[in-house]
């Protein structure tokens, strides 16, 4: 085996179109090809499945990419110890899941530093109303709502944070006044579409009681954040998101309050990736320098 060629396969498995991995190489795109192909042929298996979209890993080259990327982060590791200019070093791609509201609000921005520090580094964000699964290779680490209670992953606590409820100054004027929470049964609120409810964890109506009438639903909290600053009702929302956003006020802020907590894992095999390393580091440091923020302090 050319151990060269693995170096073509590796920036390939990242890139996933000829003509970026080549860019980034400095080589022409021939010559990845010719690369790549030359590594199938000596390994006697296709490592990629080529379509016109580019090229995605096949399932020997997924069990192939864990072992090159072992490879790249003992490289660096060595590079560091021997105290050698490694700015930028680390590279390749990171794909995180999360919440949508965490993903949005806080994680966008908070990347943005990362990229910075690791300029070589590809970051992908999943920022999505829905529970992003690690078994479907949908992501590289996720922050969930729930902890698995099994499974190959490494597994964390990253963060509580509250929620409480929000309303339009607009939409409390044009009610009865809300003074206790057997006040909030004849009001109005903004909420999810429960037969769509991704985690058991947004079940927060059931905590107290049934409202009066739900006047939109949505899946996204984004939506229904906006929805209550158009004053269509009350919202469930977090206090990191709210607490930010003109035309929103609390209600009954010292007797609501809802703790949920953010998880984060990735698979067994990642922990040995500098960049899975730095990147799962970074975020569990943001959590921690945010705590004031995530429980609405």
């Amino acid at each position: 085996m050319d151990w060269d060629n693995l170096r073509y396969f590796l920036e390939l498995s990242r890139a996933g179109k000829l003509t970026a991995a080549a860019r980034h190489l400095g080589v022409d795109h021939t010559t990845v090809s010719r690369r790549v192909q030359a590594l199938e042929k000596s390994l006697g298996r296709p490592l990629f499945i080529r379509s016109g979209a580019g090229y995605t890993l096949a399932e020997a080259g997924r069990r192939l990419l864990a072992q090159v990327e072992a490879m790249e982060s003992a490289f660096l590791a060595i590079e560091q110890e021997e105290g050698e200019s490694v700015a930028g070093g680390i590279s390749g791609l990171v794909r995180i899941g999360a919440t949508e509201g965490y993903g949005v609000e806080l994680l966008a921005g908070q990347l943005a530093t990362l990229s910075k520090r690791h300029p070589h580094l590809g970051i992908d964000l999943l920022a999505v109303p829905r529970m992003v699964r690690l078994a479907r290779h949908e992501a590289d680490i996720v922050i969930t709502l729930e902890r698995p209670e099994r499974g190959p992953y490494i597994i964390t606590k990253l963060t509580d944070y509250t929620l409480r409820l929000y309303a339009a100054p607009e939409y409390l004027e044009r009610h009865p006044p809300i003074r206790s929470r057997e006040d909030l049964r004849e009001h109005t609120f903004v909420s999810y579409i429960e037969d769509l409810l991704y985690s058991k964890e947004l079940h927060y109506l059931d905590e107290i009681g049934r409202p009066k009438q739900i006047s939109l639903r949505s899946t996204s909290i984004l939506a229904q954040q906006n929805a209550a600053i158009a004053g269509a009702g009350i919202a469930i929302l977090p206090s990191f998101s709210a607490r930010k956003v003109e035309g929103l006020v609390e209600v009954l802020a010292d007797q609501v309050e809802f703790v949920r907590t953010f998880w984060m894992l990735m698979p067994v095999e990642g922990k040995d990736l500098a960049r899975m390393r730095v990147t799962w580091d970074f975020l569990r440091e943001m959590a921690q320098s945010n705590q004031d923020v995530m429980m609405g302090r």
